[in-house]
């Protein structure tokens, strides 16, 4: 067959081909119509904080401005996003596969023999001077390249999704932190406050003591009080210190270059809006990864098995080649040579079989992590959406408990010192007071990492 007759005919092979392995289908999941923690709250409506920044429902400029610097000096964030372009480097050496590989050389040898004639001895030395190219195209007729490409395209789609995910810990990582040093220093000016009326009731108690109308015990009481509050302060400032330290390295910094002012405003109150189950799907970068992944390891199995049947090409070579350097480039010189080319595999012992075999135990593992993934993410919904609304009811019990501690406090005081109770109940009633004062802080806490929670949890936010 002629060249010109044999290139059409190859390329119409080519084009008639079919791709190796089954086509991929997104694996089925169970989602239910809505979350059963979800109570009176609504699903995220567009109006509400886009998904990609969602910290700013929480209102706190501070935080605005550290979730601007992390994007740019978070050491994960850093790698993560290495790891995407090294998918990126991947996916673009698979595509490569699609074209020809040409390749150039030049060489120059001298060379002898050491048979001899009887006339002339040895033969002489000859030289050969030589420049060429050659080119080699695969052509793709069992798909096994095109899996290939769709398998590097797939990883490529995980790794965003994996670049994703490690934008949205992080963030809410640091958004957690955040909000838990602004704990600790509510907890401090608490206790602070505290120290400052233990410190006068002592005072006071001394005084009645030097009058004649106290006990010894009710200073050593009053003291003890003082000295024990004191301590939870210092205790308090540092966690303070530690929240901070763990900011400046989710930001890279080193701790000793990274200070965060301190603020007296109160904590804010996030509001709780998520998307459906459906949507989730949709919206969590862990889920988007894991079903990419699920999509790579469909495309493995037809690689495989297009690996298992023949291999044809086009193979070709032209160039010069002289025993006389200046009479290398001249028409004489040349060559060239162009033919199909056929390859395949007689005995393996099994190993392509196997390698199916391997592809497809993968696929069902993928398809396996996948599903996991979208029950834990609806586990991890339900729990913070619990822990939202449970929170909130707390929060409110809580509030009316420090009014009645409050009230119990003023009572107890104004017993003492009227001579008609104890010191013991003026420590108890401060103590019931401080620690209502405490549990109302703890709960306005876990009501922000919950709603940060539920934030990462949905995806992104509580918008769509």
């Amino acid at each position: 067959m002629k060249t010109s007759a044999l290139i059409p005919a190859l390329v119409s092979v080519l084009l008639s081909a079919c791709a190796a392995g089954p086509d991929y289908q997104r694996p089925t999941v169970d989602t239910p119509a809505a979350f059963k923690e979800l109570g009176d709250w609504k699903p995220a409506e567009p109006r509400e904080p886009a998904a990609d920044h969602w910290w700013t429902a929480f209102g706190d400029p501070v935080l605005d401005d550290l979730q601007a610097r992390l994007e740019i000096s978070n050491q994960n964030l850093r790698a993560a996003e290495a790891a995407y372009r090294q998918a990126l480097a991947l996916a673009d050496a698979a595509r490569a596969a699609w074209f020809p590989a040409i390749n150039a050389s030049a060489g120059a040898t001298r060379s002898a023999s050491s048979a001899a004639t009887a006339t002339s001895g040895n033969a002489p030395a000859r030289n050969s001077f030589s420049v060429g190219a050659t080119v080699s195209w695969e052509l793709d007729v069992w798909g096994r390249i095109a899996r290939t490409v769709e398998g590097a395209d797939a990883g490529l789609a995980a790794s965003a999704a994996d670049l994703a995910a490690a934008r949205l810990s992080a963030r809410a990582t640091l958004a957690q932190t955040y909000f838990q040093l602004r704990a600790a220093e509510r907890q401090q000016a608490l206790l602070d406050a505290s120290v400052d009326a233990y410190a006068r009731a002592l005072e006071l108690t001394r005084n009645r003591y030097a009058a004649g109308v106290a006990g010894k015990a009710d200073v050593a009481q009053a003291e003890s009080q003082l000295r024990s509050t004191r301590a939870a302060a210092l205790d308090a400032s540092l966690s303070r210190s530690q929240y901070e330290h763990a900011i400046a390295v989710l930001l890279g910094l080193p701790p000793a270059g990274f200070t965060l002012a301190p603020s007296a405003a109160p904590l804010p109150v996030a509001p709780v809006a998520v998307t459906l189950p459906s949507a989730l799907l949709e919206r969590r970068p862990d889920i988007a990864a894991a079903e990419r992944r699920v999509a790579a390891a469909n495309a493995a199995i037809g690689a495989a098995q297009a690996a298992r049947f023949p291999v044809l090409g086009l193979s070709g070579n032209t160039g010069f080649r002289n025993a006389r350097i200046e009479d290398l480039l001249t028409v004489p010189s040349r060559y060239w040579s162009l033919g199909p080319t056929l390859a395949a595999a007689i005995f393996d012992g099994g190993a392509r079989k196997a390698a199916v075999g391997q592809a497809q135990a993968g696929w069902e593992k993928a398809i396996a992590t996948y599903r996991q993934t979208v029950l834990t993410a609806f586990q991890e919904v339900e729990d913070n959406l619990a822990s939202a609304r449970l929170l909130e009811a707390a929060a409110a019990e809580q509030a009316a408990a420090v009014t009645a501690a409050a009230e119990a406090e003023t009572i107890a005081v104004n017993q003492y010192r009227a001579g008609t109770v104890s010191y013991l109940n003026v420590v108890t009633a401060q103590a019931a007071h401080l620690a209502a004062r405490r549990s109302a802080n703890d709960i306005a806490t876990r009501r922000l990492l919950a709603a940060v929670q539920l934030a990462k949890n949905a995806g992104g936010g509580v918008g769509e």
